[in-house]
């Protein structure tokens, strides 16, 4: 995922326009230092808000929730959208992108964004060895071949998921939908299931 500041241009703000934050791309495991060290870097911008424009697919769940506990912290509103020429568009959090997105202390998710659960799983990949074959007075040796196991989380990551989830303020039960999806479907959440389950609001 990387960071960048974007001026959030409202009428007549001039250079006192307020600065945001875009965060783009996949949540990877270095992705919560990432934010700290970038937060660092940007501290002398009076104008920079705590605020936190997500346009994310998703990426490593756990990273996710550091990222979120860290988001807590520091007291970061989070958006789902997009910046693009300067200007804020509508955007996706899916999938990972949901755990860290929960742990914003406000969360928002405009019209036309979009926010969809996935459920969690690990794809790893194994080597087979190669074999030999003799037969006919000569042998047969096969290259080794790449096998991809899958797997999913087990019911004491789901609880870890969804006491994370509470200490958020976002009902467990969004987990427990994600979790029990098709393992390859993606489920766009409503607005009614956003408030239901107290993920988001549609404005500030």
């Amino acid at each position: 995922m990387t960071f960048r500041v974007e001026p959030l241009e409202t009428e007549g703000c001039g250079a006192r326009c307020p600065h945001v934050i875009a965060a783009e791309g996949v949540i990877e495991a270095d992705t919560p230092q990432a934010f700290v060290d970038f937060l660092r870097q940007g501290g002398s911008d009076a104008n920079l808000r705590r605020i936190v424009f997500f346009n994310s697919r998703g990426g490593n769940v756990v990273a996710s929730m550091v990222f979120g506990h860290i988001l807590r912290e520091l007291k970061v509103a989070g958006v789902v959208g997009r910046f693009e020429s300067g200007s804020p568009y509508a955007g996706e959090c899916l999938s990972a992108c949901v755990y860290a997105m929960m742990g914003a202390v406000r969360r928002v998710a405009p019209p036309g964004s979009e926010v969809a659960l996935h459920r969690m799983s690990i794809i790893e990949t194994e080597s087979v060895g190669g074999d030999e074959r003799a037969g006919g007075g000569r042998s047969d040796t096969h290259s080794p071949s790449t096998r991809l196991t899958r797997s999913f989380a087990d019911q004491s990551m789901i609880a870890v998921l969804k006491r994370y989830a509470q200490r958020m303020g976002v009902n467990p039960a969004l987990v427990g939908a994600a979790e029990s999806l098709p393992p390859d479907s993606v489920h766009v959440l409503s607005r009614e299931e956003m408030r239901r389950w107290s993920f988001a609001t549609s404005q500030f």
